[in-house]
């Protein structure tokens, strides 16, 4: 289980600049539906973008924190 606030604080450790949407799918703080909008995703291919997520990711998925991720990214131009 893990609260909103520490998802996104993961993902942007791993993505400073992701803009981070994150609906809770079923209730139980484990199962999350997280749109991810970044400049990190320019030029990359979207399953390159899902890993750089999922990279993020890796400690709360392995420990049980986060069960399962929906995922969308979105590349967004650089300022």
């Amino acid at each position: 289980m893990i609260e909103h606030d520490q998802l996104r604080a993961l993902i942007r450790a791993g993505i400073p600049d992701a803009d981070v949407e994150i609906f809770d799918r079923t209730g139980t703080m484990d199962h999350f539906n997280v749109t991810v909008c970044s400049a990190a995703f320019n030029e990359r291919s979207v399953l390159e973008q899902h890993r750089l997520v999922y990279s993020a990711l890796h400690d709360a998925l392995h420990d049980g924190r986060v069960h399962a991720v929906e995922l969308k990214t979105v590349a967004r131009e650089k300022a």
